[in-house]
């Protein structure tokens, strides 16, 4: 006959785990949520109000009859854009809770810079050199690859709003001069108009 064993009265206790373990893996599981996240800061309003300073930088360089001044009106433009984008993605961001200097709010930063620092670069380059016709084109194709870059850590409307600002990119680079000061409107001033107010309608703000 098999005998039977006793029950055990002391069944095995739970390993403690430290404080310092313990702030490792919520270290740890904030990252991977951080990773995970899609950034949602991004500024509809903001899209839209750089779309109305474009429009005005259009109309003005529209009426320009040297390409350096026509060239000097949309970098103009370019500062304002910037500042405008870099005040409204601040405010968005922190009334959301959400940081710029970690996690996908820093992705989608860095995600822009590449492309951006390129066209910054050859734009000095052609400029200097006196080839202002790639220009308009470059700066649609290169403003495009940064938001579709940064909009991988972003949500589905962006990286659309890129693909969209490269196919006026390619038109503008393709088509002739009479046509740049179109596509630069409609670029910076249509498509962030139009994808800023559905930003604003749908990701709050």
């Amino acid at each position: 006959m098999q005998r039977v064993r006793p029950l055990d009265r002391h069944p095995p206790t739970h390993k403690r785990t430290s404080p310092g373990a313990a702030l490792d893996d919520l270290k740890f599981i904030r990252e991977t949520m951080e990773r995970s996240q899609a950034f949602t800061a991004l500024p509809g309003r903001g899209g839209v109000l750089i779309g109305v300073t474009a429009f005005v930088a259009a109309w003005v360089a529209s009426r320009q009859t040297q390409d350096a001044t026509w060239i000097m009106v949309w970098m103009t433009e370019a500062l304002v854009a910037a500042s405008i984008g870099l005040i409204s993605l601040a405010r968005k961001a922190n009334r959301s809770g959400l940081s710029l200097s970690r996690g996908p709010g820093r992705r989608f930063l860095l995600g822009m810079g590449p492309a951006l620092l390129t066209g910054l670069m050859l734009t000095i380059s052609l400029h200097s050199a006196g080839n202002f016709d790639v220009i308009p084109g470059m700066w649609l194709l290169l403003y495009g690859a940064a938001i579709i870059a940064a909009g991988t850590f972003s949500v589905p409307a962006v990286p659309l709003m890129g693909a969209c600002f490269m196919a006026l990119g390619m038109v503008a680079t393709l088509g002739p001069e009479a046509w740049y000061n179109e596509c630069m409107a409609l670029g910076f001033g249509g498509l962030h108009l139009g994808f800023g107010l559905l930003i604003a309608r749908r990701y709050g703000g």
